[in-house]
């Protein structure tokens, strides 16, 4: 189903862009594991009393009981979903609607290659992305914590956690890939492709809030990644990215059948 050729050129492809997100990533796990300690904890707790809109709105909360539950308020809120939501889009369009944009998709097309073969071998590309950032960031996770402090972090809960945000990733990435192959123009490829999970994402920042605006939780997939349930061990955040990789692999699975489908111009 995979053309190797194919998949080796589009991960080369996904280097830089890897590299880019990884080096931000680990600037921002790595320090932030660090100031787990009792007097910067007061310091960051006193910026949510000072503005706790705003650091509600990122997921960011206060009073931490250990290490994982303080990773859960101020990495699984805004960063650990934010940057690989951007490689999701921007690689995502890149894969499928650029190629078509510029004609070059035709030409590939024509070769002696099946079209569910090309747009499955994008497919494996992206989600190859998805799964490196997601492993990288576990990893990182995982020395960091052992080395500044070891013993405090509970591995079971954290794979399960970082199982739920590949889910997660994996439904967004499945949003960029389905909206990569309906559109032949890269404008509107990337306007779905990066609108639906941006206007999801503030949506639920407003449902973070609270007050009137937490009914907001009930129009965005991000509700479904429920990262504070995964360190309590629930089993209703279990039930939601199974929710989101399902949703996921149905949206993978339409863009290449409508990818098989789609008329290309030259």
């Amino acid at each position: 189903m995979i053309n190797l050729a194919l998949y080796k050129r589009e991960m080369k492809g996904s280097v830089k862009l890897l590299l880019i997100f990884g080096a931000i990533l680990t600037m921002y796990v790595s320090v932030i594991i660090t100031m787990y300690d009792p007097q910067m904890m007061k310091t960051l707790d006193s910026f949510a009393e000072v503005m706790p809109e705003l650091m509600a709105s990122v997921g960011m909360k206060t009073n931490a009981a250990d290490l994982l539950g303080f990773m859960v308020s101020y990495l699984y809120g805004f960063i650990l979903l934010i940057f690989p939501m951007l490689f999701c889009i921007l690689r995502g369009n890149a894969l499928i609607a650029k190629y078509v944009d510029r004609g070059s998709m035709a030409l590939l097309a024509a070769a002696p290659v099946k079209r569910r073969t090309i747009a499955f071998t994008q497919m494996g590309v992206l989600v190859s992305g998805i799964l490196l950032l997601v492993f990288y960031c576990t990893v990182l996770e995982v020395i960091c914590a052992g080395s500044a402090f070891p013993g405090q972090l509970d591995m079971t809960e954290l794979f399960a956690l970082n199982g739920g945000l590949l889910c997660l990733h994996l439904f967004i990435g499945g949003i960029c890939f389905l909206s990569s192959c309906v559109f032949s123009d890269t404008k509107y490829s990337v306007a779905l492709g990066a609108g639906i999970p941006a206007f999801m994402y503030v949506l639920q920042m407003l449902a973070n809030v609270g007050a009137d605006a937490e009914k907001a939780k009930y129009f965005t997939f991000f509700t479904l990644f429920h990262p504070e349930g995964f360190a309590a061990g629930e089993s209703s955040a279990v039930v939601g990215a199974i929710i989101l990789l399902a949703g996921g692999v149905v949206m993978y699975v339409l863009g290449i059948l409508l990818f098989e489908r789609k008329d290309l111009y030259i």
